[in-house]
């Protein structure tokens, strides 16, 4: 029997995964988040082992108490790790550095103005509702604390699932990550006083930041020795990722349990870092299968972790009708609360970075869910003895209700007013732009239809019904209150969009250097910011590279400095090379791309000023970047020639890469001998 009941946990996970599974299925035509379909499956399945309906002595009820009496600790230790990292890991550096400031101004003064509001709030019960009298302001204030920050485990899984502009999600995700660690360290303030944990420093203040600054330079540390670690086995992606397992629960165990810092902040530390300068140390290949591997990775603990908060709230939550009133009145005046903290700032907000809108200050205010870690802290809570039972049983049950609600009320309903707000509308010339993609797509797949249709070998096919699968394509979007300038900015934002994924697979090829890779993308996270009013042509901070040779032609006067900074010269001119070869691999396909519009709907008369004009932009480039190669090929020429080999030889090896992909993809190479063959090539491309 015993050893029936150590399987329990193994059945656990199995059947919460298939429950996922299943359930990803039933939601995949509903509008309803896949995460809150998770939560409910666990209440009903808490619900279901507290009224009996389990047998007592069953595989299943052990397995549900197992859960439903869990260690707080497991779900910090276990799962924490994993989501965190994962959603650091996937940030955009570029869109996160400008909306650093807003979240930080949510995560840090927001978090602690919410948290005494909050305290005050379950202060002002205490003196009008008899049951929850035994409260101060050490317990407001932990209370407080616990429920003011955002959950990144349900924030993040939510933004997945509602699509929202990359602008914004990142703002949300930001501050959902910050502000975790902010409520982390300020719950751990006050909860010290009843756990035994002594602090660091005397100061409130100076035990916030040292705890919240110490865990950010730990991540960092631990980041740069896991780079050191990875860059060693470059062609080994398991390896690899292994390293990066081992160090995020290293980061978080280390800062959490040993050195008594933030764990969150220092994994959001080690996130960032690893993303910045870790993801360019992969190897192409390694890189496509990090991001496969940690978005299953987020997947399965995401499944297991709303699974297993619904069943601990069912199984653990003790409710009384006035305990009830007044965890629904906590939850509205959470919402009040954090709505209040949000417009409060608002002002500054709007000035700083992608700014913020009013519509989008009420989407952040309404879609603060709270989640699995602040029920793991209240668990805590719960299982401290030093703390009155009264207390600890309030605690649980509002944090309960507030996750509970926020998640079955708020994430249910936040789709319904981003289509209230008009979040969801897409702008004329973008729906425009969008639309004679869709048609390209129709075009070619009407094309190929017709050639199939005149096969002999075909000619008994029901052609009526295969011509059922073609594309339907809308109607054309009336385009009559859009302006010439809407429509071109919007064609820009595609071309910007085009060029960076052909520079992502010019990297993923081996076809240039990681140094070119984050030049090239850098070059084009302005223009993304600017909305599409920036030229095409407005690459000054690439050109300005080639302008920047004055010292180099001091060098090469004198014979000593010539000898001295040789390598340095071989190496800059590789670099300047590799570049402008990139940019004018992108920039030709950036004009076939303008010439393929040309097929457009675009009205006639638009057409041939908007086409021309970014024609006229593209070859700008095109003209501009050959004048400074060939301005190289001439002021150094043994060194630009080493460079063409260079180049020569990563086209070279590019091309066998995507020819061992293709009898891959074809099954006439097994993958077991092309990922043979591309790691040999991996290894000649890491020589050049």
């Amino acid at each position: 029997m015993e050893n029936e009941y150590a399987l329990a946990p193994l059945l656990f996970v199995i059947l919460a995964l298939l429950v996922g599974a299943f359930l990803k299925l039933v939601l995949r035509k509903s509008r309803f988040p896949y995460t809150v379909g998770l939560f409910c499956v666990g209440l009903l399945v808490g619900i279901v082992y507290r009224e009996g309906i389990f047998p007592d002595l069953s595989l299943a009820a052990r397995a549900v108490d197992m859960v439903g009496n869990v260690n707080p600790d497991m779900i910090l230790y276990i799962f924490l790790p994993v989501l965190i990292f994962s959603a650091a890991y996937e940030i955009d550096l570029h869109t996160f550095r400008k909306t650093l400031f807003n979240s930080t101004v949510l995560a840090v003064p927001g978090v602690i103005i919410s948290m005494f509001l909050v305290a005050a709030t379950m202060m002002a019960i205490s003196s009008f509702v008899p049951e929850f009298s035994g409260w101060n302001w050490t317990f407001a204030l932990m209370f407080g604390a616990l429920v003011s920050a955002t959950d990144p485990v349900a924030v993040v899984a939510l933004l997945k699932e509602l699509g929202t502009s990359k602008k914004f999600s990142t703002l949300v995700d930001a501050e959902s990550l910050l502000n975790d660690g902010t409520g982390i360290v300020l719950f751990m303030l006050f909860f010290g006083a009843f756990s035994g944990s002594s602090p660091i420093c005397s100061s409130p203040f100076a035990e916030f930041m040292v705890v919240a600054l110490g865990g950010a330079v730990l991540g960092y540390l631990v980041a740069v020795l896991c780079i050191f670690l990875i860059s060693k086995f470059r062609s080994d992606e398991l390896v690899q990722n292994s390293v990066i397992i081992l160090s995020a629960y290293v980061t978080f165990i280390l800062a959490q349990a040993y050195l008594h810092l933030s764990g969150v902040i220092a994994l959001v530390a080690f996130g960032l870092e690893m993303t910045y300068h870790g993801k360019i140390r992969f190897s192409p290949k390694a890189n496509e299968f990090t991001e496969k591997f940690w978005d299953l990775a987020a997947f399965i603990a995401n499944t297991l972790i709303f699974i297993i908060v619904g069943i601990i709230i069912s199984v653990q939550v003790k409710i009384t009708w006035v305990s009830l009133a007044v965890t629904v009145g906590i939850y509205l005046a959470v919402n009040l609360i954090r709505t209040a903290v949000i417009f409060l700032f608002y002002p500054l907000m709007k000035r700083v970075g992608y700014g913020l809108t009013v519509r989008d200050a009420i989407i952040l205010s309404w879609g603060g869910l709270r989640g699995a870690l602040g029920l793991s802290l209240a668990m805590m809570v719960s299982c401290t003895l030093s703390i009155p039972v009264d207390i600890r049983n309030q605690v649980l049950l509002m944090t309960a209700g507030v996750v509970t609600l926020t998640l079955t009320v708020n994430a249910t309903t936040i789709r319904r007013l981003l289509a209230r707000l008009g979040l969801t509308e897409i702008p004329v010339a973008q729906s425009f732009v969008d639309y004679n993609i869709r048609k390209r797509v129709s075009d070619s797949s009407q094309k190929y239809f017709d050639r199939l249709r005149s096969r002999e070998s075909l000619s008994g096919a029901d052609w009526d019904k295969v011509g059922g699968y073609l594309p339907k394509l809308e109607a054309v979007p009336d385009i009559a209150s859009c302006s010439e300038e809407e429509l071109l900015q919007n064609i820009r934002l595609r071309i910007y969009g085009t060029e960076s994924q052909l520079v992502r697979q010019l990297y993923y090829d081996g076809a240039i250097s990681a140094h070119t890779y984050r030049t090239l993308i850098s070059s084009q996270e302005r223009h993304f910011d600017s909305n599409g009013s920036l030229e095409l042509s407005d690459r000054d901070y690439i050109f300005r590279l080639y302008e920047e040779g004055k010292f180099l032609r001091f060098v090469r006067r004198h014979s000593f400095t010539q000898r001295l900074f040789s390598r340095w010269i071989r190496r800059r001119v590789l670099r300047l090379n590799d570049l402008g070869r990139g940019f004018s691999s992108v920039q030709r396909d950036s004009l076939d791309e303008v010439a393929a519009m040309y097929d457009s709907v675009i009205p006639q008369q638009q057409k041939k000023i908007i086409l021309s004009k970014l024609e006229r932009e593209v070859r700008s480039n095109l003209d501009r970047m050959k004048k400074c190669l060939d301005a190289l090929s001439q002021e150094y020429p043994q060194e630009y020639a080493m460079a063409q080999t260079n180049k020569a030889s990563r086209m070279l090896l590019a091309n066998e890469r995507r020819t061992i992909r293709s009898l891959s993809n074809d099954g006439i190479l097994s993958k077991k001998d092309a990922d043979h063959l591309e790691e040999q090539i991996g290894h000649l491309s890491d020589s050049l």
